[in-house]
């Protein structure tokens, strides 16, 4: 029996009791005294019944409209996870995956039904699963939204570049039981972006070339900075002793200038023929196109130097002699037959500079790498790593 029925119910009984009541009060031949005081007692209670069941009643009603309106928040908030124009999944903390809007099957060609159980990480690369599954186990550490950068690959499908928005859902006490992540396919924006890379290159390989043979030294302006377009350029600078420091080689595509050292003393010279082009610093502030273009050449340089201070850390000449050589041939080597042989000569007297120790040392050390065969010279005395 529902709700109308008990009502409907309990309101036929107290009629029929009312009816009842009122026979029994108005008949001539019965004293009132004589009526039961039960019978007053039940007609009593069934008023109390009716009354209950009219609250009852609209206590029912205010549930029904409560629950309609929470069914109705549900419908509309299932939707926008449905309908959403990204990917939406939710996961455990291990990435195995719970739910998943229409959005998320289309960008990963898999039916919904399929997508729930099937962990996150069988869309990711092979050679690319461990550093994810590291930075998964790393999720649940903080509450702080994530963005990553992954390459994910449909089901049967293609690669494609993904950015990934994920965040922790704890519990009441605080543990991590799930994972909410929104993928989105930025392939086509990675591509605009290497185009406007492209684009952006012109504004250095449109500029006046400044051609510099062999030996010769480049002037350098503090409101000016250099481009390698083509060639080797050696940096150095000069010790109190008169003696000559190497402190860097420009290559191409590197960028050199005196407003990028501290050094009183700081010198440029061409190891080869050389094409530069020069960029005023103020342009570069003013242009954010050309300061992201030149940042990484500027890291280049950077890393570069680290590399130096590294092998002037070393504490026997024979280490830092070796390192120097593979950084040279890291960055100024070119495959020939045999091995790779130095794009430029060095002289002794550089790399004794860079090794912090005498020519003549420099000298003895060579030697002593050729006798072992570890290096060779070609025709015109370039030096040559063997394989």
């Amino acid at each position: 029996m529902n709700i109308e029925q008990f009502i409907q119910s309990t309101e036929a009984l107290h009629s029929r009791l009312a009816d009842l009541y009122q026979t029994a009060s108005v008949l001539p031949w019965i004293p009132p005294e004589l009526l039961p005081q039960a019978f007053k007692e039940l007609y009593s209670t069934s008023k109390m019944v009716q009354l209950a069941a009219e609250e009852l009643y609209q206590q029912n009603e205010e549930l029904i409209e409560t629950r309609n309106w929470l069914e109705a928040e549900r419908q509309r908030y299932q939707d926008l996870f449905e309908f959403a124009p990204d990917g939406y999944l939710v996961t455990n903390t291990a990435g195995i995956i719970q739910e998943a809007n229409r959005a998320a099957a289309q960008l990963l060609n898999v039916s919904r039904q399929l997508l729930i159980g099937k962990p996150i990480v069988n869309f990711v690369p092979l050679e690319e699963r461990q550093p994810f599954r590291c930075e998964l186990s790393q999720l649940c550490q903080t509450d702080r939204v994530r963005e990553l950068v992954v390459r994910l690959q449909q089901n049967y499908g293609e690669f494609f570049d993904a950015a990934i928005t994920v965040a922790v859902v704890r519990n009441q006490q605080g543990s991590a039981n799930s994972l909410r992540w929104l993928l989105r396919n930025i392939s086509e924006r990675q591509k605009q972006k290497t185009a406007l890379i492209d684009d952006k290159s012109s504004l250095i390989q449109d500029r006046p070339v400044h051609k510099h043979t062999k030996g010769e030294t480049i002037p350098l302006n503090p409101l000016v900075v250099w481009y390698v377009r083509q060639g080797l350029v050696k940096l150095n600078t000069f010790c109190e002793t008169g003696e000559e420091i190497l402190i860097g080689l420009a290559t191409q595509d590197m960028i050199f200038g005196s407003n990028m050292t501290s050094l009183p003393i700081y010198q440029a010279t061409a190891l080869s023929d050389v094409e530069l082009v020069s960029i005023y610093v103020s342009e570069i502030a003013g242009n954010p196109m050309l300061s992201h273009l030149l940042l990484p050449k500027i890291n280049q340089r950077l890393q570069q130097t680290e590399s130096f201070l590294v092998i002037a850390g070393k504490r026997r000449v024979e280490e830092r002699l070796y390192h120097l050589l593979q950084l040279l041939k890291q960055q100024i080597g070119e495959s020939v037959a045999g091995g790779t042989r130095l794009s430029v000569r060095l002289t002794h007297e550089d790399i004794a500079s860079a090794c912090c120790t005498t020519r003549v040392t420099i000298t003895r050390l060579m030697g002593k790498l050729q006798q072992e065969g570890v290096i060779s010279f070609d025709s015109k005395k370039y030096v040559i790593f063997k394989d």
